[in-house]
Order: C-alpha cells, then structure tokens, then sequence
C-alpha cells in the first residue's frame, strides 16, 4: 500500500481515524528553513473537525507535535516528523460498518482487495489522513517563503450543490475567504450557502461541490514535458484526495466549446518578461508552467455517508438496511479547501527541487 507522494520532496502520512494518532513524515525539505508547530497550527485548524455548525461536529483539537527534523527553530534537512493526537474517537458509532458495507464508500472494495480493514470511522480511507497531507503542505509553504517568496496559494469554494460563485479568481482574497464558515469567496453571499447546508443536514442527507485553486507568483519552468507533466500531477494529487471526482485546469471542459484562434493565449513583452493576454491554458503549457497564474478546478461528490436509510450488503453477502450513525461532514467542501491547498503545495514544492537540481535556479 502505497503512502508516501513525491520525489524529492516526499510526505508519507500514517495513522487511522480511530487510533492513537495520525501524521506525517516530510523527507527533502531543505535545511535552514524557519519552522515550529506555530507555522503549522494555522493550516491545521483551517482543516479540523468541530469548526463551524455545517462540518462535522467531532472535538479534536488536532494540536501538532514536531518529533525530529528541527533543532533551534531551523529545519536540519533531516525527516521530518509530526504528529497529531486523536482524542475524540468513537468507536461504538460505526459498529454496523464491521458487518455491513456503506454505499459509494471504500468499505467493499477495501474489505475486498484486502480481506481485512479498520471499520471504525474508515480507517486509512477517513478523511482524517488528510492531516498528514496538510502537514507537509505547510512545511512546503514555509520552504517557498524563504526559497520564492512571490509565491502563494489561495484556495476557495467555487460552487456548492447548484449555487456557483460568480466572481473572477485573480480578485478572490484570502481573508474574504477565511472569513465565513464556508469558505466562499464573496462573505455577503456565504450565509446562504450555510442555510443551504443545514438545511440538507437535517434532511440526513450531503451535498457536493467544487473547490478553485489559483497559484501566484510561480517560477516559469516547473513540471516536464512527458510524464510529469505539472497539470498531471497536479491531477494526481487532487485526486487522491476523499470525495474527488474531478479535476479541470484553465478552461477545462468549458474550451471545447471553443475554436482554436478563441481558446489560444497569445503572447506579448512586458517589459523583459514573456506574458500571455489570456489564461485558458491555466498557467501551464507543455507540462511547464508559463509564470501567469496556475488556476484549476477539483469536483467533490456528496458525502457517501448519510443518515437516511439505504439499502446494502453485508460481508455475508446478506442484503440489508442501513442508516449511518457517527459524526460526518454534510459537505466536505469548507475542509477540503486546506486539503487542495496543501496537495497543490507538495507538488509545487517536489517540482521546485526538481527545476532547481536539474537546471539551477537562473532563469532567463
């Protein structure tokens, strides 16, 4: 079972959802970067249960400890390694899910490769691993502001159910966003979208949606040609994520709508630098990034586990009702924008030693 993502800047997650624990392992950060748990704790809290009424209403504090990899405030070179408590496990809640399968969820298909699997809360496949993954994606965002402190990342909810936000990425702001409970780009029009959630909650059922990314500042040069491609592993990494289903950069599906000589982004000299006047490519042509703003798109489905009744199976073969008991997001949406934060974070970063090791850091 594959756990670790990157090649040179490398993260491996480990822990379950109901255990002692979960965490991360950062290999490749390089040394002398300023860090503590305080540059950490913000992004972990952006992602913890309990934050807000329309996320889950599990109480962790998710407060982190750095074990090794940092002596005297500095980052060493060495690994890196994090951990975060579980202390409001509950086990009794999901004691149906050890004889029965919950539909769309990774119940069957892990029982079934596996023959064996942690049904208390998911295990491997909760979203709580994502704790690692936004662990190693604030490492990642302390290296670039010692190494391209041009560099940012700002993350945003696009779209919640049927109600899409109306408004061009490149003016979206951070503290707008962090400012109401879901994390939408325009705070006047958030509390709808929380009546929206609640109201789909207590009906026992979730909701989907879309999270945008946009990356400023990016170095011409990261990512390659051929396989590694930036956009693709870009892909990969949000993918990876729970609930994705989608993933589009630039004018994704939308441009096949258009003809060439509409879709393409012409080039201009602004100043010594090449510019483009559009940006449907999203910020990356050939695999590369082209210096404009990276900006892409990651579809999450609805929640799989809902409180209403639903028919299934059990590992007898059985069929039978279920209706899910526990603590569960109506919306994984607010939570997932840290999370596709820090995956677009840890691909930057692994492309940015790559770039550096490969070619230097000069560019034209």
């Amino acid at each position: 079972m594959a756990n670790t993502f990157g090649h040179l800047y490398r993260v491996t997650t480990w822990g379950e959802s109901h255990g002692g624990g979960v965490g991360a392992v950062v290999d490749g950060c390089p040394p002398q970067i300023p860090l503590s748990e305080k540059d950490l704790q913000p992004d972990l809290d952006r992602r913890r249960p309990g934050q807000s009424k329309i996320v889950t209403p599990r109480k962790e504090a998710d407060r982190c400890e750095i074990l090794s990899g940092v002596f005297g405030g500095k980052t060493l070179g060495t690994p890196i390694s994090v951990w975060v408590k579980n202390e409001d496990a509950r086990p009794e809640a999901y004691k149906e899910m050890e004889t029965m399968f919950r539909p769309s969820h990774a119940d069957y298909t892990y029982q079934a490769k596996y023959g064996i699997r942690n049904w208390q809360g998911g295990g491997r496949t909760s979203a709580r691993e994502t704790i690692g993954r936004v662990i190693g994606g604030s490492i990642a965002k302390c290296m670039f502001r010692q190494l391209a402190p041009k560099l940012s990342v700002i993350t945003f909810v696009r779209q919640v159910g049927d109600v899409v936000a109306r408004i061009d990425s490149s003016r979206v702001e951070s503290k707008e966003v962090e400012g109401n409970p879901v994390r939408w780009p325009d705070g006047k029009e958030a509390e709808q979208l929380v009546k929206l959630i609640e109201r789909v909650r207590s009906e026992g059922d979730s909701l989907g949606g879309v999270v945008e990314c946009v990356v400023k500042g990016c170095p011409v040069g990261l990512g390659e040609p051929v396989f590694d491609r930036l956009e693709a592993d870009l892909a990969k990494a949000v993918m990876s994520l729970p609930a994705s289903k989608g993933f589009e950069i630039g004018s994704g599906f939308a441009g096949v709508r258009m003809r060439g000589s509409e879709h393409n982004d012409e080039f201009f000299m602004d100043g010594k630098r090449v510019r483009t006047r559009t940006n449907r490519s999203g910020g990356v042509q050939g695999g590369i990034s082209n210096g404009e703003e990276i900006v892409f798109r990651v579809a999450f489905k609805p929640v799989a586990t809902i409180a209403k009744v639903q028919k299934t199976v059990g590992v007898s073969g059985k069929g039978a009702d279920l209706k899910a008991r526990g603590r569960h997001d109506p919306c994984v949406l607010p939570r997932a924008v840290p999370m596709v934060e820090a995956m677009a974070y840890l691909v930057l970063a692994d492309h940015f030693l790559r770039d550096r090791a490969q070619v230097g850091i000069a560019r034209p």
